[in-house]
């Protein structure tokens, strides 16, 4: 029986399905290949399902800036000085209302064969998150399929006013745009002011060039805001988000979700959630002063990037304690449902990648912490599973850890994966992550409270809390004890629990046979207060020992 734990799943829908090997450096289509959405079939959703996924992240979705030329399927095309790489950037949204032509079979059913997926997936026992891009779209923005009676965005602005509050865009009034490098013949007059907050008609080859900021009431010159009358573009994106709800989306990503006022994501949530009540929003936000409130403004996760994903991979990579976990999640302990925990991300280099731990082995005692430890979500990026590496240097993404977000490419370790071919340690992380994630679905425990025993270690000559972290969760009869071993020897230890545990769980003391959840493994257990459990860890592994309490 499966308990209430969110495990996303993101998958990159480009790239995910893609077999093509040949991976050409800034390839086009026709050379490198895309994934679509027919390859998300009924065996490959049953796969998530029985892996331990709960929801399906498909990133990249909306129509966006290709240097693909769909113009025979009547789609414009876009001037290749402002779109990154041969595909793309999918945070470049050129129609909100279209999906990405690449991902479809039939590129005139591209809309329909979207839907399509929503079903399966759903019928596969998913829900189905998709990207919401708020924040930002493609300069040459423009609208084929936007339904009847809607305006395009920007079709009513004034553009001698630099800001209006009902304006869509911000602009350079009487300026082209000069950016600080060559764009050859591509022209925008007035300017735009570009997507990460540059408002003026110079943006750099390090700025979001290919994007313009969409205003929502915000004047950044003085820093106000102009919400009443409520802005047009609240109006238009609420909309959009509504278009998509409809179709049986079940979670919007928002990208960068801090880029644009709270006032907007209240108003905006409410009426979304009115509508749809069971939808939920993820923000990308990483300002942990405003966590709270965006949280108040209707989101139901944030990623917990600054706090919990920078300490744990300082904790991997060596450079930060295992005791700095507790702060870490104590940081945010009065939010912590609302708290999403990952690894990777299309953002983040790979954990196997030179550039972060060079091996994937060394993930998995902060896979087991980060997915067992509280009752918040957990996001695994597709590929992670394998130990993929992210060390391909695909074109306008260069060799930097990370698997690409611009260019046509297919990933290793899933085109071996679905061969058959995988190498005999990328089995056992795949084994390994499969096994965490299942826990975290199916035992009770994972449900119920979290109690972390790194306070009682931290001192002891049996226990080394610069590289072992160790938690207990509870729920009913049945309890978890956990220890993760961040170092590269196996340890043997002994993990104290305190008198306050056994009272606040309400823990007989008395003898238990235990059983390793991840290793099969059963012991022999004595849980008295103030007195040591005793036990072996592989190294750069964990101990996941179940109990029951009562019996």
């Amino acid at each position: 029986m499966l308990n209430n734990k969110i495990i996303i799943y993101q998958v990159f829908t480009r790239l995910y399905g893609n077999r093509n090997t040949k991976r050409k450096p800034n390839g086009t289509l026709a050379e490198n290949g895309s994934g679509k959405f027919a390859d998300f079939d009924e065996k490959t959703l049953k796969h998530f399902k029985d892996m331990g996924i709960s929801h399906v992240w498909y990133t990249g979705v909306i129509r966006h800036a290709t240097q693909t030329d769909y113009s025979a399927n009547g789609i414009p095309t876009q001037h290749p000085a402002v779109v990154k790489g041969k595909a793309g950037s999918p945070y470049a949204i050129c129609d909100y209302y279209d999906v990405d032509p690449d991902l479809a079979t039939d590129v005139d059913k591209r809309m329909k064969e979207f839907e399509a997926l929503i079903k399966r997936t759903h019928k596969a026992g998913l829900k189905v998150i998709m990207d919401f891009v708020p924040n930002h779209v493609a300069r040459q923005y423009k609208s084929i399929a936007k339904p009847k009676g809607v305006k395009d965005l920007g079709a009513d602005d004034n553009t001698n006013d630099g800001f209006n509050p009902q304006n869509n865009f911000y602009y350079c009034p009487g300026c082209r745009l000069e950016p600080t490098f060559d764009i050859a013949d591509y022209e925008e007059f007035p300017a735009k002011s570009t997507g990460n907050d540059h408002f003026d008609n110079h943006p750099g080859k390090n700025d979001w060039y290919e994007t313009v900021k969409l205003n929502y009431g915000k004047d950044y010159w003085t820093g106000y805001g102009h919400f009443d009358p409520i802005p047009d573009t609240w109006n238009k994106m609420t909309d959009i988000l509504l278009f998509w709800a409809k179709k049986g989306v079940d979670g919007f990503r928002c990208d960068m979700a801090e880029m644009v006022p709270s006032a907007f994501w209240a108003w905006a949530t409410d009426k979304v959630k009115a509508v749809h009540p069971d939808i939920v929003f993820i923000g990308e936000v990483y300002n942990p002063a405003e966590y709270r409130n965006y949280i108040a403004a209707g989101f139901d996760y944030l990623y917990d990037k600054v706090g919990m994903y920078d300490t744990m991979r300082g904790v991997i990579c060596g450079m930060t304690p295992a005791n700095a976990i507790t702060g870490a999640w104590q940081a945010t302990d009065d939010i912590k449902k609302h708290m999403l925990y990952f690894l990777e991300n299309h953002d983040e280099q790979r954990v196997a990648s030179d550039y972060f731990a060079g091996d994937a082995k060394k993930g998995i005692p902060g896979l087991v912490a980060s997915v067992l430890m509280q009752g918040n979500p957990f996001m695994l990026y597709a590929a992670e599973e394998y130990g993929e590496r992210g060390m391909d240097e695909e074109g306008f993404s260069g060799k930097d850890g990370r698997t690409t977000i611009f260019d046509y490419w297919s990933i290793d370790t899933l085109c071996r994966a679905d061969k058959g071919k995988l190498k005999k340690q990328e089995k056992e992380i795949y084994a390994l992550h499969e096994k965490v994630m299942q826990i975290a679905r199916s035992e009770k425990a994972v449900d119920g409270e979290t109690y972390d025993l790194m306070y009682v270690n931290n001192n002891s000559d049996c226990f080394d809390a610069a590289r072992q972290y160790a938690f207990l969760r509870k729920k009913d009869d049945e309890m978890l004890l956990v220890v993760c071993n961040f170092s590269d020897n196996k340890v043997n230890i002994s993990v104290n629990i305190p008198k306050h545990a056994f009272e606040g769980l309400s823990i007989p003391e008395k003898d238990y046979e235990a059983t390793d959840l991840l290793s099969g493994e059963k012991q022999a257990i004595t849980l008295k207060a103030d007195s040591g459990v005793k036990m072996t860890v592989p190294a750069l592994g964990a101990r996941v020992w179940k109990v029951k309490s009562e019996e």
